[in-house]
């Protein structure tokens, strides 16, 4: 459990603080509105560590609708925006942001790795209700000849300008260490981390510790002057199903466990990223050593896929898992796009991602027993039966989508009433059928006519044979 301490008698800044003093802030009000509960519980379980509410005090004052990130909430999807040193456009990213918000994005992750970087980020920020995560040691990277130049004073530089622009999540990649290394030269995939392959190429070079574990705690004060949650980084996780669950990833978990405990006693809101490629059979144990080794600190996954077989179609093989482990524990999924391991996605790839995990973490809900998600789900199948389509789109994931394709194939203006859709048309429509059949048994005399002949659909004549 987070330690009850807030290093003296120091004014609070985190919402971390203020929940050890006993004080419920404006941002735990929002997220006990928003998620219809206690604002009391709310605050216990940021006192405890469990729940975060990533809420830099800039972007919280700019643009920011806070909101939370724990087992006392509904489980949330996160969706990785960016350009790369290929492309830059900061039109194009406010585009995916929107799209991604539009769609039910909870937290939005820029990734850019090209062009004008803090510009970027900076229109994002303003543009942007939701709370925004970087990973610092991309923007410190193109700053230096090669990755060798990088100093511990940089990426303190950068970590600095990055918390005063209004960030309120950061991936420090902080758990990986020199003596993990070796764990990893036989897996397939080696090091599939970006900044994790980052730190071990410097690691290699120099002979040393990682800078961003050497200097953790300076991090922490830098973070904790903005309230800036850690998210930190699974720079080890499995990039292929026969590197999960190995040596070095249980290595580094147990290293970010120290430093989930070392975050706390600074004040610092902190929540733990997880593995990307898992097999069906080790997702729960995986959700169950994190919550063990880092005291039940949010858990943050990618995905993770449960087959390597599907390029294209990533967004649906790490849904599965990511609806899996939401169910076990997870708090936060980080989406896939269709472009997973193939190409920067683009504003369609973005939608096709979010949509997917929204889908993944309603299931999760709904398996948790989450209180009124299967409202929604049985709502939705009383419009269904009854042939409400307007109500069947209104509850949708995505109503464009489900009407468009109802409208796809019938087109004429009669059929948006029709009690049945063109997959079983008027006469094989079972819900037509059953309907018809429950209304027969009801009324008296009715029923007595030969023996295995079903009663006609009253609606709509049948052209045809």
């Amino acid at each position: 459990m987070a330690s009850g301490s807030t290093n003296g008698t120091r004014q609070p800044v985190t919402q971390l603080e203020w929940a050890r003093q006993g004080v419920v802030t404006d941002a735990m009000r929002r997220v006990a509105e928003r998620e219809a509960l206690d604002p009391e519980l709310i605050r216990a379980e940021v006192a405890r560590g469990r729940l975060i509410i990533p809420a830099n005090i800039h972007h919280l004052a700019d643009s920011l609708d806070p909101m939370g990130v724990g087992l006392a909430c509904s489980v949330k999807i996160n969706a990785n925006i960016g350009n790369s040193a290929v492309t830059s456009n900061i039109e194009e990213e406010v585009k995916k942001l929107h799209m991604a918000v539009h769609y039910g994005a909870d937290t939005v992750m820029d990734l850019s790795t090209g062009g004008e970087i803090p510009e970027i980020r900076k229109a994002i920020i303003h543009a942007s209700p939701v709370p925004l995560g970087t990973v610092p040691i991309y923007e410190a990277v193109t700053r230096v000849r090669r990755i060798e130049d990088l100093t511990p004073e940089l990426l303190l530089q950068v970590i600095t300008e990055q918390a005063e622009q209004g960030v309120d999540y950061m991936t420090i990649h902080a758990g990986i260490l020199l003596e993990h290394l070796p764990l990893a030269t036989n897996r397939i995939t080696g090091i599939v981390s970006r900044g994790g392959s980052l730190l071990a190429q410097w690691m290699s070079v120099h002979r040393a510790q990682n800078p961003l574990y050497e200097h953790f705690d300076e991090i922490s004060d830098i973070l904790r002057q903005h309230d800036v949650s850690y998210s930190l980084g699974d720079s080890l996780r499995p990039g292929c199903l026969a590197d999960a669950s190995d040596a070095a990833q249980l290595a580094e978990l147990k290293t970010l466990g120290e430093l989930t405990q070392r975050s706390w006693d600074k004040g610092v809101q902190v929540m733990i990223e997880g593995p990307g490629h898992v097999p069906m059979d080790q997702l729960e144990a995986n959700v169950k050593l994190q919550q063990r080794y880092c005291q039940e600190a949010p858990f943050y996954t990618l995905g993770p896929l449960v087959t390597d077989v599907a390029p294209g179609y990533d967004h649906i093989t790490s849904a599965i898992g990511a609806a899996m482990v939401g169910w076990y524990g997870s708090s936060l999924l980080c989406y896939v796009t269709p472009k997973e391991h193939l190409g920067l996605p683009n504003e369609h790839d973005v939608r096709a991602g979010v949509i997917a995990y929204k889908i993944a973490a309603h299931a999760a809900d709904v398996a948790r027993g989450r209180k009124g998600s299967r409202e929604r789900d049985d709502a939705l199948s009383r419009a269904r039966f009854s042939f409400d389509w307007e109500q069947q789109f209104a509850l949708s994931l995505d109503p464009e989508t489900a009407k468009s394709m109802h409208d796809e194939t019938l087109p004429d203006g009669f059929f948006k009433e029709a009690k049945f859709c063109s997959m079983c048309g008027p006469k094989f429509c079972s819900m037509r059928i059953s309907q018809t059949a429950t209304k027969a048994m009801a009324r008296p005399g009715d029923g007595e006519g030969r023996a295995g002949e079903a009663a006609a659909p009253e609606e709509a004549p049948v052209h045809g044979h």
